[in-house]
């Protein structure tokens, strides 16, 4: 006896059902990766300002070793690092479902080095000084938590996992937060300032365990650089900027505690 093969239902089609997927789909992406963040971090803060103790005397420690073990310590943060890579895969393979390049639509490959060099570049000069004045008001005025980006006690390990943070942090923020975010933003009618807007509140959000100088210094960063992406679709200076602040961060806190240690309200 044959059988006749049955042909598969038409996939659902319209603007309803596209808008509701992509909906759904934002959903997901971010709750999987940087929008979980935003949640934990707003629970952090409030889990600070209901301390005894003032928020400027709270401390939050970034990139913290994981066991006194080194290469069990080792083990973990490279681990971190490449599973917090996956979210990124996650938008490329969404975007390639949609019919889309995801390198070329994000401006993420190769083919312009030196202008994305030099773009990333001029970011770093536009908001690098302001970002840490962010910092260092809120420090002064008690509503920013003294934060510690790295171990003081180096192994030899830190500093190669401490670029790799980096570099992991520059990847799935600009790619996740401004390329992917603007691209499905787009496609569900947003109007251009309020998609940086909401990217950039985003972006303030995530960083609010750390207390509120860094949201808006962050928020700052994030409306700069959502505005200069609409300008120029490419994310690659974007994460070149990302990346060589937070090298400057990570690996220079050490030298910074030790020669200015009264920013940091640490004894001389």
């Amino acid at each position: 006896m044959t059988t006749t093969p049955q042909t598969p239902p038409e996939a659902p089609s319209g603007p309803l059902f596209t808008r509701r997927r992509i909906g759904f789909e934002i959903v997901v992406v971010l709750a999987l990766s940087l929008g979980s963040s935003a949640v934990y971090s707003i629970v952090q803060l409030i889990d600070l300002l209901t301390r005894p103790t003032s928020l400027g005397s709270q401390t939050a420690t970034i990139n913290g070793t994981v066991s006194d073990r080194a290469w069990l310590d080792l083990t973990y943060q490279f681990l971190g690092i490449a599973f917090a890579i996956a979210p990124v895969l996650l938008v490329f393979y969404l975007l390639t479902l949609s019919g889309v390049n995801p390198f070329k639509r994000l401006g993420f490959d190769a083919t312009q080095p030196f202008r994305d060099l030099r773009r990333g570049l001029f970011l770093l000069l536009l908001i690098g000084i302001p970002g840490l004045a962010f910092y260092f008001l809120g420090r002064a005025l008690g509503f920013t938590v003294n934060v510690v980006p790295a171990p003081l006690d180096s192994a030899w390990y830190t500093v190669p996992i401490l670029i790799l943070s980096a570099l992991r942090a520059a990847i799935t923020e600009e790619l996740i937060v401004v390329g992917y975010l603007f691209e499905r933003l787009g496609r569900l009618g947003w109007n251009k300032w309020v998609i940086i807007a909401s990217s950039a509140a985003l972006r303030g959000s995530y960083h609010l365990y750390q207390g509120f100088g860094p949201f808006f210094g962050n928020f700052v960063m994030g409306v700069v650089f959502g505005w200069f992406y609409t300008r120029w679709g490419r994310t690659v200076p974007l994460v070149i900027t990302h990346w060589i602040l937070d090298i400057a961060s990570f690996v220079g806190y050490a030298w910074a505690v030790s020669t200015f240690p009264q920013l940091f309200n640490l004894p001389s």
